[in-house]
């Protein structure tokens, strides 16, 4: 039996968010239902190659905790839901364009291109989607 596809659209540059997100994804990739993940506005800047979990996270009281317990970390988890399931990323290339990057400057291995909103939101219509 085939499951529909569900949709990750992550906008939001909260720890905790983008922590949920990855948790969704992966745990819903290695159960055998596609992901397609769309990084966007604010979150973008979590993805972006060679910084420290300091600077790539920022978040609230539960962030601290994340950090503190030594959670696994959410590049981590979208890095294993893509090893383990069939998980896509990409990466929104309007937001690209307006910080001045291109691919090479986001966290390696992880996205499979960059993509328009529009398309995004078309292919969308054939599953479930989750807005963080």
């Amino acid at each position: 039996m085939s499951s529909k596809p569900l949709f990750v659209l992550v906008c939001s540059e909260d720890h905790e968010k983008i922590q949920m997100a990855a948790m969704i994804a992966s745990v819903a990739a290695v159960s055998e239902r596609p992901v397609r993940v769309f990084i966007s506005m604010g979150a973008i800047y979590a993805f972006k190659a060679g910084l420290s979990d300091e600077e790539r996270y920022k978040g609230g009281r539960f962030s601290g905790l994340l950090k503190e317990k030594r959670a696994p970390d959410a590049l981590q988890l979208f890095k294993q839901g893509k090893e383990l399931g069939e998980m896509s990323m990409y990466a929104c290339s309007m937001a690209l364009d307006v910080l001045g990057w291109d691919e090479t400057d986001l966290f390696e291995n992880l996205f499979d291109g960059a993509m328009g909103l529009t398309k995004y939101l078309s292919d969308a219509e054939e599953g479930q989607i989750i807005v963080l």
